[in-house]
C-alpha cells in the first residue's frame, strides 16, 4: 500500500501476526473437525484430495500456479491424481473444486436452501449486504429479473449501439500514428461511460470524470486485505464507495422531485424505481448501481482487449473479420441506412470471434459457493459449511471438450453443439447467469468493427496476466494507421 507511515506498517504487522497466531489455533480445531465428517456405509464420500497445511492449507501453490502463464495447472495436477471433483482448502475454508460441468451446472443452478454466494471477506464489506451479488431468495430472483429484462430490451441496445458508436468514434478520432495506443485503457474508458449511462444516466464530463476517479480508488479493495481502518485500502474503498453513493442518491432524488422517472425506462435506476416493491429503497439502488459498474471496468474491456490480441497473433481470423465487417459496412452504406444493434450481432464469424476470447481468455475463471447443507451429486459429498469452487478455466481448456485447447480457432464454433454444450460458461449459470451478457457480446462487436474497418495494426510484445483478474501486463500497446480503403 501506498502513502501509509512506518507507524501503520508496524500496526499491521501487529494486527497480521494477531491474525495468525488466531488462525492457526481456529485451523487446528477446524482441521481436526474436517478429518471426523461422520459417514455410513449408504451415504456419499468427499472427493479424494489434500486439505494442505493448517492454516494455509493449499492457498500458497494455488497463487503460485495463478500468477503463472497456465493457472489452471493447480487444477490439472490434482485432477490427474484425484478426478474431476476433488477437496482441497484455499482461502481459508475447506472447499470442493469441481472441474465438472455437469457437477457445476447442478451447483450453480440450485436455489438458495442449498447454496449462496462465497467471496473473500474485503468483496463482501465492499459491496454490503444489499448487494445482488450477495442477497439471495426472492429480492435477488426480483433484481436480477428487472434487470435482465431492461439488458434484454431493444430501446436498451439501440442506446448502447448509439453510445458505444459515438464513443469509440470520439475515442479513435484522437488516435495518431506516432504514438502508441494501449487497447486497454482506450476500451476501459469507452466501457464505463456507456455501462454508467446505461445505469444512471450521466453523459461523460467533468461528474463523469469525478465518479471514475473515485470508482478506481473503490475497485483497488475489492481484493485488498480485510483490515477496514484508516489508511488501509480497504478504508479508501469503503469511503470512495459512500461518495459515489452519494452521487446516485442525488440523481434518483432528482427523478423522484421532478418526476422525470420514465414509463419506458432509459436507465437502470427508472426500472427500479418504476416498480413498486417497498424493497427497492434508495440505499438498495444506489449500492446496487455502484456494484454494477465493475463490469465496466473489469469484463467487458477485458474482453475487447483479449480479442485484439488474439486477432494480432492471428492472421487468418484477422482477415476474415476484416472481410466480414467490411462487407457489412459497404452495404450499408450502399444503402443510406446506418448500423443498428442487430446488424453487428448478425455477423456470424465475428460472434465467433469473441466466443473463442471468452473461451480462451476466461475472464471469469470460476465462481465459489457455500453450502448451507449436506449436498451429495454424483456420488460425491460436499459438507454443509464448505465452499464449492466451480473453476470454469480448466472446463474451457480441457482437450477432451476442444480440439488443442490453447490454440485461438474461432472456426471451431461453427459447429453448433459446442455452442449449446454445458462446458462453455465464460458468463457463469443458473440462477446468478450474468444479466448483462448479451450487452458484453454487442459491445464488443460494435467496437471490432469500427476497429478493423478503419485501422491496420502493429501490436507490441505482451502478456496475459491471469491474476487477481485477468489484463494485459502493458496494456495492450499498438501502433495503428488508418486505412485508405475503409469501404
Amino acid at each position: 500500500m501506498e502513502n501509509i507511515s512506518s507507524w501503520w506498517i508496524i500496526v499491521l504487522v501487529t494486527a497480521n501476526l494477531f491474525c495468525i497466531i488466531f488462525l492457526y489455533r481456529k485451523s487446528k480445531s477446524e482441521f481436526s473437525s474436517l478429518r471426523s465428517i461422520p459417514s455410513s456405509k449408504n451415504s456419499c464420500q468427499l472427493p479424494l484430495g489434500t486439505l494442505g497445511w493448517p492454516l494455509f492449507g493449499e492457498t500458497i501453490e494455488f497463487i503460485s500456479c495463478a500468477y503463472s502463464d497456465r493457472p489452471e495447472i493447480f487444477m490439472d495436477r490434482r485432477r490427474c491424481m484425484y478426478g474431476k471433483v476433488f477437496k482441497s482448502h484455499i482461502f481459508g475454508t475447506p472447499t470442493i473444486v469441481s472441474t465438472d460441468a455437469e457437477v457445476s451446472r447442478f451447483v450453480l443452478q440450485s436455489d438458495a436452501k442449498a447454496f449462496v454466494p462465497f467471496y473473500p471477506k474485503s468483496l463482501t464489506e465492499l459491496m454490503g449486504k444489499s448487494s445482488i451479488l450477495l442477497i439471495n431468495g426472492s429480492l435477488q430472483r426480483k433484481i436480477h429479473g428487472l434487470i435482465g429484462s431492461f439488458f434484454k430490451s431493444p430501446h436498451l441496445k439501440d442506446q448502447i449501439t448509439r453510445d458505444m458508436q459515438n464513443y469509440v468514434q470520439q475515442s479513435m478520432d484522437k488516435w495518431r500514428d506516432d504514438q502508441p495506443i494501449f487497447i486497454q485503457d482506450e476500451t476501459k474508458n469507452i466501457a464505463f461511460q456507456v455501462l454508467v449511462k446505461a445505469l444512471i444516466s450521466l453523459n461523460p464530463g467533468e461528474e463523469m470524470e469525478i465518479l471514475k476517479k473515485q470508482f478506481q480508488e473503490f475497485i483497488l479493495g475489492l481484493m485488498s486485505l480485510p483490515v477496514k481502518v484508516p489508511g488501509s485500502q480497504l478504508y479508501r474503498s469503503l469511503q470512495a464507495k459512500k461518495r459515489m453513493v452519494k452521487t446516485v442518491h442525488k440523481i434518483i432524488q432528482s427523478k423522484r422531485n421532478s418526476s422525470m422517472i420514465s414509463t419506458v425506462p432509459k436507465d437502470v435506476v427508472d426500472v427500479f424505481l418504476n416498480d413498486a416493491s417497498e424493497l427497492l429503497t434508495d440505499d438498495l439502488i444506489a449500492d446496487n448501481m455502484i456494484d454494477m459498474m465493475i463490469p465496466g471496468e473489469d469484463s467487458v474491456p477485458v474482453l475487447m482487449t483479449l480479442a485484439i490480441k488474439y486477432l494480432s497473433d492471428c492472421q487468418a481470423a484477422l482477415h476474415q473479420l476484416i472481410e466480414e465487417n467490411m462487407k457489412l459496412k459497404r452495404f450499408k452504406a450502399q444503402n443510406g441506412e446506418p448500423l443498428i444493434w442487430s446488424d453487428y450481432l448478425s455477423l456470424p464469424f465475428t460472434q465467433s470471434v469473441i466466443s473463442e476470447t471468452l473461451r480462451m481468455g476466461n475472464i471469469i475463471i470460476g465462481v465459489m459457493r457455500k453450502a448451507m447443507k449436506n449436498i451429495e451429486i454424483k456420488g460425491f459429498l460436499i459438507p454443509k459449511g464448505w465452499c464449492f469452487f466451480a473453476y470454469f478455466r480448466s472446463v474451457h481448456l480441457d482437450e477432451n471438450h476442444y480440439d488443442w485447447p490453447y490454440q485461438f480457432n474461432p472456426w471451431r464454433w461453427q459447429n453448433k453443439a459446442i455452442i449449446s454444450s454445458c462446458n462453455f460458461t465464460p458468463f457463469g449459470g443458473g440462477q446468478r447467469l450474468c444479466p448483462g451478457l448479451d450487452l458484453a457480446r454487442l459491445e464488443a462487436s460494435i467496437f471490432l468493427h469500427h476497429f478493423v474497418t478503419n485501422f491496420r495494426w502493429v501490436a507490441e510484445d505482451d502478456t496475459i496476466v491471469n491474476f487477481p483478474t485477468v489484463r494485459m501486463k502493458k496494456g495492450m500497446p499498438i501502433w495503428v494507421k488508418r486505412r485508405e480503403d475503409s469501404y
